[in-house]
């Protein structure tokens, strides 16, 4: 009996010990992935003079706001800040809106080479974005849509991206395709069962598409970059960059304020649609 109830609790100490090392592990990483948001807020509100100093200063004093207001004095953040808006919210409403329809056809719709052309579809996930960047520009220039909005945009609409489709077509598979027929039998059109059923089966994986489109329109770099050539027409990434050597010096101060406020409205849609998010990735379409 004793030998019995030694074990048992050899058992749970040798668990605890698991359990404490693992918490131990976990809260390590997330202070080293913290760790860079934690300085670039720091040094947002930083003077100048303690950004560098040794040994270095982890809260600032004073604390200043002193970086935000150059910052926005320098350049104009606010048409940098005002042409993202525009940029992302219209091309994450068409990704939804041409994804979910994409996806939908290749998980419910019949129609004589759904299959292949599915994989043709998924083939274009491993090709890298350069191989196909000089081809598109070219096709932009002549359509003229060169330092607009529209090459950031149009596409969007155009399907959305292989992997938005995919993940919605592995969503929409998971519905049982008797309630498709169902409403078939009661008269509803395909546009009506997309609409009425489809659709509101599927908002965990429509707001993770969304959350995935935002992010990374919101912080897309390189196409501006390729596309926009007017600064008047510049989005905060290449805001942002411009701090990098402005004037023959990196302005450190202002490039951290205008990074955090650039990095804000991330954090703040993800905290705010995180319970969406984990259940579009993890669960699936069925309804108990």
């Amino acid at each position: 009996m004793k030998d019995f109830n030694f074990r048992i609790k050899s058992k749970k100490l040798n668990n605890i010990l698991i359990q404490t090392t693992l918490y131990l592990i976990i809260c390590s990483l997330c202070i080293l992935f913290a760790f860079p948001l934690f300085w670039m807020i720091s040094t947002a509100f930083k003077p100048n003079e303690q950004i560098f100093a040794e040994p270095p200063i982890w809260i600032p004093k004073p604390l200043t706001f002193e970086n935000f207001k150059n910052a926005w004095n320098t350049l104009p953040f606010s048409l940098f800040l005002k042409n993202t808006v525009i940029i992302t919210i219209t091309a994450t409403i068409g990704i939804i809106l041409s994804s979910s329809l994409v996806g939908f056809a290749f998980a419910y719709l019949e129609w004589p080479g759904r299959d292949i052309w599915f994989v043709i579809m998924l083939s274009t996930m491993m090709l890298p974005a350069q191989v196909t960047m000089i081809p598109v520009f070219i096709i932009f220039t002549k359509l003229g849509w060169v330092n607009t909005f529209k090459p950031l945009i149009v596409p969007a609409y155009f399907g959305g991206g292989a992997f938005y489709i995919f993940l919605l077509r592995q969503f929409f598979l998971t519905i049982p395709r008797e309630l498709f027929d169902s409403a078939s039998i009661d008269g509803c059109s395909t546009l009506d069962i997309f609409i009425r059923i489809a659709i509101p089966l599927v908002k965990p994986a429509l707001s993770a598409v969304a959350i995935f489109s935002f992010m990374g329109h919101w912080n897309d770099f390189m196409g501006p970059l390729i596309y926009l050539r007017s600064t008047e027409k510049y989005t905060l990434s290449l805001g942002i960059n411009m701090f990098r050597g402005y004037e023959g010096i990196t302005m450190w101060g202002e490039l951290m304020a205008v990074s955090l406020v650039a990095v804000i409205p991330c954090l703040v849609i993800f905290f705010i649609a995180q319970k969406y998010f984990i259940q579009g990735i993890t669960l699936t379409g069925l309804k108990g």
